[in-house]
Order: structure tokens, then C-alpha cells, then sequence
């Protein structure tokens, strides 16, 4: 028995802990409640892995190409050209299926329903610029914001080339042995994912029943649906055009992409999706600096997301609007949306503001917020997705694709 269960992977394992914490959720919602702190334990440990994993890639990977820096402006430029065009083709297509498939129109508003610890909130073109530069790494640090540390680190590094000597070398060793130590670190939390996993699960369906898996389903399902037509139209064919290999690709970020779907949280997934994809052949510098630089720039899911809830509060309040009103619309949510993975329940704050900002009733957020929890599950699984294959194509395109020389070296010897 023991060597049977030594023998399951953490995909098994995840699985098994979701199935037994809806089943405890469902039988016994008490206990179900009560068991949110094995998932807060998991998620405080993994937020306390992002700044040092961050840092210490991002500074080794820059600094350790000497004294070019063309190629870290390079992949910088084609980063956020690929997150940019990524993101706007998912508003679209969540702004086709919610016009289509309309899970708004039926759906009573009623007056005064409010949303506890929700408020607008609008955010202009120079607060997302300021809010991009620290005053201090240790504060970004302490509050997991992941766009500040980046740019830290980002021009920590680029100092660092400046350097000549045993102080360079000193401290890109000292970079190095925290990476390794971090992996390390990680590979240890991830053996207590699938508890917490138990413990996400038994919560969520605790709290709101097996009903929370019915209430407003055309909405949840218009969701998914939106997010499996992007995944197959968009990310799909992206794989196809650049050359990145379906299988080792889906076989690297499967039980990354299965933890952020069961824990609802980008960050719990970040450390082994970076570690993952790396083994499938994408350079650290690479994945250090496209994975958390897209959890600002290439939230695929979650600006999908945010097209299709948007719309939806428009149809269940009765309110028409034009096509020019609805590209509006995403237009802001396109400028509104960067930054949110730092802010907690971020795409139901952004979807506040932009509610408020069109006139739209806040009331349409409080129906949506009993159900946010699995919308967040997809979501944030596609944010993953997307943010792993944006690695890979940015590894593709710079010529440092490992999947390539592993395929040339048999080639090569015979």
C-alpha cells in the first residue's frame, strides 16, 4: 500500500484532494468551513517564495549575459508586443460570446444588494505608471507586488553588468544559491499542495453549498466556454506558429495549471510553473523575466474575464449598448486591468470600477460575487497557461529554445 501510494504523482494526488474536499464540503459544510486554513497555510508559504525567486533569477539571468543589455531590452519589446496583442484578441472573444450566448438577459437586479469588501475603483493612465516604480524593494517585497519587484530587480541587474570584478561575481553567486535554494524550497511546499487543495475545495463548497455549483450557471458556463474558444483559436495556433511542442508543452505545465485552477491563485502556481517549463527547455533568464512580467502585461483569463462579466451586468440591468460603448468599455478594462495581479479579488475590484465608470449598477457585481470563486478557478488556470506559453515563445523566438537542441543533439552524433 505504501510503495502504491509513493507512487502517485501530484497531479493524483490534487485531483484526489479536490473530490475529497467537495465531498466534505457537501456532506459536512461545518466541517467544510473550518477547513480554509490549510489553504491560507499553502498560500502564505508560496507568497513568501515570489520576491527572493523573483529577484535572484531576474538579476542571475540579466547580469549573467555580461555587459549586453540589447538582448534584455529585445526581449522586453517582444514581450509585451506578444502580451498586448494576446490580451486583446481574449476582450474579444469574451466580447463575442457574451453578446452571443447573453447569460445576463432574465437575470433580476435587485435594487441595493451590496457586495461586502467591494469598491470601486479607477485607476488612470499615471497611477498605473507610478505604481509601477518602488519606493522601497522591501515594501513591493512585503506585499507580493510583483510588477515593482520585477522592475527592481530588473535594474538591479542592469547595475549589476556595470560591475567588474569579485563584487560582480560575489553576488551572482549569492543570486544563483537563492534560485537553487528557492526551487528546492518550492519542490518541499508543493508536497503539502494536495492538503491544501482539500482545504480550498471543502471551503468553497462549504461556504454555498452544492448550490454554488448551480447558481448563475449561464454565466459560469459562458465563461468556460469563452475559455476553451480561446485556448483552442488563440493559444493553440500560437503553439502551431511558433514551433513549441504541444505535448512536452501540456506534459510541463499540467500540474502547474491544475494547481492555480483548484487554489484560484497565480502566485501558488508561479514558482513551479517557472521550475516546469525550464526543464521543458526555456532558459531561466527567459522564464524569470516573461513569467512575472506577464502577470502584469498577459492576464489572458482574467481580462476575458472581465469582458464577459462587464456585458453581463449591462443585460441584466437592461441596459442596450452600442458597439461603440461596448469597444469603449474594453478599452478601459484593456488600461485598467494592468497591475491586478497585486491586488487582492483584483478582477472584482476592476470590474467595479469600470461598472461605475459606464453607469452601470454595482448591484450586477454583488450577483456575480457569489460565484466569483469559480469563475477566479478558470481564470486563473488560463493566466497560467497563457503566461507558461508566453515563455516558451519568447524562448523560441530568441533562439534559446532547449526543446530544439535536444531534438538536433541525436541528429547531430549520428
Amino acid at each position: 500500500m505504501w510503495a502504491f501510494l509513493r507512487r502517485r504523482s501530484l497531479t493524483q494526488w490534487v485531483m484526489f484532494g479536490m473530490v475529497a474536499g467537495a465531498l466534505v464540503g457537501w456532506l459536512a459544510p461545518d466541517t467544510g468551513v473550518k477547513l480554509q486554513p490549510l489553504a491560507t497555510i499553502f498560500l502564505r508559504l508560496i507568497k513568501s517564495i515570489i520576491a527572493p525567486l523573483i529577484f535572484a533569477t531576474l538579476v542571475a539571468g540579466i547580469a549573467g549575459h555580461g555587459d549586453d543589455l540589447k538582448k534584455i531590452g529585445r526581449l522586453a519589446f517582444r514581450a509585451i508586443v506578444y502580451f498586448e496583442i494576446v490580451t486583446t484578441v481574449a476582450l474579444f472573444v469574451g466580447l463575442v460570446m457574451v453578446n452571443w450566448l447573453r447569460p445576463g438577459v432574465g437575470v433580476a437586479i435587485a435594487a441595493g444588494a451590496g457586495a461586502p469588501g467591494i469598491e470601486a475603483r479607477q485607476t488612470s493612465a499615471s497611477d498605473i505608471l507610478i505604481h509601477t516604480f518602488p519606493q522601497s524593494f522591501f515594501e513591493a517585497a512585503a506585499n507580493n507586488d510583483i510588477l515593482q519587484v520585477v522592475v527592481w530587480s530588473i535594474l538591479f541587474g542592469a547595475a549589476l553588468t556595470l560591475v567588474q570584478g569579485k563584487a560582480k561575481d560575489t553576488v551572482l553567486a549569492f543570486c544563483n544559491g537563492v534560485a537553487e535554494v528557492m526551487f528546492k524550497f518550492t519542490a518541499i511546499v508543493m508536497r503539502y499542495a494536495p492538503v491544501a487543495v482539500f482545504g480550498a475545495i471543502g471551503y468553497t463548497v462549504g461556504q454555498g453549498g452544492v448550490g454554488v455549483l448551480a447558481r448563475l450557471g449561464a454565466l459560469i458556463l459562458t465563461l468556460y466556454a469563452a475559455l476553451v474558444v480561446f485556448i483552442g483559436l488563440v493559444l493553440v495556433p500560437v503553439m502551431w506558429i511558433t514551433r513549441v511542442p504541444v505535448r512536452p508543452f501540456l506534459r510541463a505545465i499540467k500540474d502547474p495549471a491544475l494547481l492555480a485552477f483548484s487554489t484560484a491563485s497565480s502566485e501558488a502556481a508561479l514558482p513551479l510553473a517557472m521550475e516546469r517549463i525550464e526543464e521543458m527547455g526555456v532558459p531561466r533568464r527567459i522564464s524569470a523575466f516573461v513569467l512575472p512580467l506577464g502577470y502584469t502585461f498577459n492576464l489572458d483569463g482574467s481580462t476575458l474575464y472581465l469582458a464577459v462579466a462587464s456585458i453581463f451586468v449591462a443585460q441584466a440591468a437592461g441596459v442596450h449598448l452600442s458597439l461603440g460603448q461596448q469597444l469603449m468599455m474594453m478599452l478601459t478594462l484593456m488600461l485598467t486591468s494592468k497591475g491586478m495581479a497585486g491586488v487582492p479579488r483584483a478582477a472584482i475590484v476592476i470590474l467595479a470600477g469600470t461598472v461605475a465608470q459606464f453607469n452601470l449598477p454595482l448591484e450586477g457585481v454583488a450577483i456575480i460575487f457569489g460565484v466569483d470563486q469559480l469563475m477566479d478557478m478558470a481564470r486563473t488556470a488560463v493566466n497560467l497557461v497563457g503566461n507558461s506559453l508566453a515563455g516558451a515563445v519568447m524562448a523560441r523566438w530568441e533562439g534559446e529554445a532547449g526543446w530544439e537542441a535536444k531534438a538536433e543533439a541525436p541528429a547531430a552524433s549520428s
